[in-house]
């Protein structure tokens, strides 16, 4: 029974301590203090711009917020935060296809001529790491 117990013990301690890994996002250039930010950690390419693996939001002060994600798993990641100015939610879009509020991706990954590409702004965290980005807007 100890055995059994002790076994246990190592299996949820090395479940929890896999996922201590912390990303700060902090981002600047708002063009005001209206709405909130809007940040999504995304763990794949297919699922980046569509379906959060996290999310966080922050207040806006002095044209600058910050989030932070804790307890992020090893593994490969990408960051997307908007200011959701008319706090509604989502991204504000004209005609369906440029947005009208302000956003940006981890490694400030350019959108050119459509959405910011998986590849420019992924990461990769692991081993207790703490990665902090600045997502200018």
């Amino acid at each position: 029974m100890q055995t059994i117990l002790s076994t246990l013990v190592l299996v949820f301690s090395s479940i929890i301590l896999q996922a201590q890994n912390t990303v700060t996002v902090t981002m600047t250039d708002f063009d005001n203090d209206k709405g909130t930010a809007l940040v999504g950690l995304y763990d794949s390419d297919t699922d980046f711009l569509e379906n959060e693996f996290m999310s966080r939001t922050a207040k806006i002060e002095n044209q600058t917020a910050t989030v932070i994600f804790t307890d992020v798993p090893d593994g490969v990641y990408a960051v997307s935060c908007f200011h959701d100015e008319d706090d509604n939610k989502k991204l504000n879009m004209f005609m369906g296809m440029m947005p009208t509020e302000d956003y940006g991706t981890s490694n400030n990954a350019p959108a050119n001529f459509g959405p910011p590409k998986w590849k420019d702004a992924k990461f990769e965290i692991k081993n207790s790491e703490t990665k902090s980005f600045e997502i200018n807007l």
